[in-house]
This record gives C-alpha cells, structure tokens and sequence, in this order.
C-alpha cells in the first residue's frame, strides 16, 4: 500500500487548537452509502441502529510531560513519559519508564533530572533514542505526576497546555491511566450524549487501548507495510466477550467508538467465530490498511486524522480509499474542523 495514497493537504487554520464549547458541540459528518449528510454529534444517538453494541476505550490520559532541570547544572529538560515497565510494581515511590527526552545536551545515563516533586534518573538510552528513566518522588508516584506534569496535548496544536485541556483532553468515562494521547472520538461524548444512547435501549461497553506516542507519527516509508507499527497495550474483557456475543445473538451491530477500539476488537478476534472475540491481555502492532477483512467492527466513530498516518490508514480500510478521499474533501470544502480537537464523522457501516 503506497503512502501517497492517504496522503491529503490540511491548510493549517483547518486544525483545531481547542475543543468546542461545549463537549457534544463539535459537527458530524455522516457517511452515507451514495451521499454525506451533515449531523452534529450531540444528535448521534439517533443516527444509532436500535439495539446496538456501543464499545468505548475507558483508557485515561496521565500527566506524561515533564518540565524541569538537570541537577546540578540547571539546564532544562523536558520528558515525555511513554510507557510504565513496571506497571505492577508495589513501590509508590519509585517506577521504572520509557520516555524521549530533549535537553541542550544529551541525556546518558547517569544524568538526575529536577521536576519539582519528582527526580528521575536516565539508566540506559537505546538505539532508537528512547530513554529508560527512574523516577522517584517522596509523596506517591500518582500524585507527584499530577502535581508536576503536565496533559501531554499534541504537538500539532502548536501550544502548551492549559487548565482546560486537563478536562477536555479526557473522556468522560476514563478509568484506567496509561495513555500518553486520547481516543479522540471519545472526547466527544459528554454524559447527556450517553444517557440518550442508553435511553434508545442502546448497550455500551468497554475495552481499554492505551494509546502511545505512536499515534502521532507519520509514516515516512514509501510503502506501509515498512512502517514499524508502534506497540499498544489492551484488554479484551469476559464481559466485553459476552456483550458481543450477546449482540450477535439478536443480529446488532457492534460499533466502536474511535480508531483504538477498533485496533482492541480486531486484535482480539476469536479466529473460529466470525464477529466474536476471545478475552486477551496484552499488546498489539495491528497494521490495519485497505484490503483487510474486518472480524468484528460493523459501523465507526472517529475523528479526522492525520495525513499519512497509520490511523487514516484504519479508516481508508473502512470505507475504501475512493470514498475515504471523498469524505475528506467533502469535511474540507464544509469547513469542518480537524484532528484531537476537531469535528467526527460517522461511519454506520463498512462500505
């Protein structure tokens, strides 16, 4: 699959700095078999078919990015805080983590790093530059990051955070930390959008994706399937299991709120029952590109994406590379708004 493909021009006053007034304000993009239609999100529970599986990605964005010193000289630094390695650890004052690191100088290892409540020590840098860190901190390692970090907004919204961002770059129905970005398409669903979706006899269910820092590179191979897709970690549930199968059993579809829910269903496909899927824990480097069979995901709610990304990628397998090129000049030329904080489209069915 060549890259060029899913590659569009996005004029940079098309980008989204900040979200909408209110959560369910942003527009929606409905796609049609033979036409777009022009909705608003906080109307989408009526675009639901009756009786369908609603999935949502209960993953929480943690305070990931670091401001601070190098100790003893002063210089800044700054960290961004990719991955827990030892999630499971009963120590609440000292966790291992990778993380990218940029300072004046090089960070080896050895160097110690001043953030307020929290001191981190490099150990080891590897090959790809990504850094492996301690850090430790004198009041519990969740509440020192809530207290130092910062919400770890996109780069391409060409600001630093703000008091805002640590409510609207959540979703409402977070439960679990470990994301270093949102599922975007979630952000939009404010508890009154729910509460309708619930009240049309609509289920919901959860999985949790947490989403890395990979979501946010492009891709730079002439051909995807050179694209060293990044790893996520996700579980697939018993009670997600059973909602599914429950949702086949009266002939629903299962609908998967943003890109990260459709790479956990997918991920987690029973192989001997098509539109199934089997409880699983772990990580996944799912590459989905147009001419994949999709096993479980039947209609999709998601943001507009980057150009060449792996998540534009996802999409154009959905609806085809024909209708996705389509959509987003249709989304351009309506003055649709663009990327995390942008507009949705929805997707009731693959086409």
């Amino acid at each position: 699959m060549r890259t060029e493909l899913f590659d569009y021009h996005l004029p940079e006053d098309r980008i989204a700095r900040f979200p909408t007034e209110a959560r369910d304000g942003a527009r929606l993009l409905v796609l049609h078999q033979d036409e777009f239609a022009d909705s608003m999100v906080v109307d989408w529970p009526n675009l639901l078919a009756p009786r369908s599986l609603v999935v949502l990605n209960d993953t929480r964005v943690f305070k990931a990015r670091l401001l601070g010193n190098r100790h003893p000289t002063g210089g800044r630094v700054e960290l961004l805080l990719l991955e827990e390695l030892d999630p499971q650890s009963n120590d609440a004052h000292r966790r291992h983590w990778r993380a990218i690191g940029r300072s004046n100088r090089p960070l080896l290892p050895g160097a110690v790093l001043d953030f307020q409540a929290l001191t981190g020590t490099v150990l080891e840098r590897e090959a790809n530059g990504d850094l492996r860190i301690v850090l430790e901190s004198a009041e519990p390692m969740d509440s020192a990051l809530d207290a130092a970090g910062h919400v770890p907004i996109p780069p391409y919204l060409g600001r630093d955070d703000d008091n805002s961002d640590v409510e609207r770059y959540q979703t409402v129905f977070a439960r679990h930390s470990g994301s270093v970005a949102a599922p975007t398409a979630g952000l939009h669903l404010s508890e009154s959008v729910l509460a309708a979706v619930q009240a049309r006899g609509i289920e919901v269910a959860y999985t949790t994706l947490h989403v890395g820092i990979g979501t946010f590179r492009p891709v730079v191979a002439a051909d995807l399937d050179e694209h060293p897709m990044h790893s996520e970690r996700f579980e697939v549930n018993d009670e997600l299991v059973r909602a599914i199968a429950a949702a086949r059993a009266r002939n629903a579809p299962v609908i998967a709120v943003g890109t990260t829910v459709v790479r956990a269903l997918e991920s987690a496909a029973n192989p001997e029952q098509l539109g199934h899927v089997h409880a699983q824990s772990g990580a996944t480097r799912l590459l989905i590109q147009p001419g994949y069979a999709f096993r479980v995901v039947d209609g999709l709610l998601t943001n507009f994406h980057m150009p060449k990304s792996t998540l534009l990628a996802l999409v154009g397998a959905f609806v085809g590379l024909e209708r996705l090129r389509q959509a987003y000049e249709a989304a351009l030329a309506r003055n649709y708004r663009f990327l995390s904080y942008g507009d949705a489209m929805w997707i009731p069915q693959r086409i």
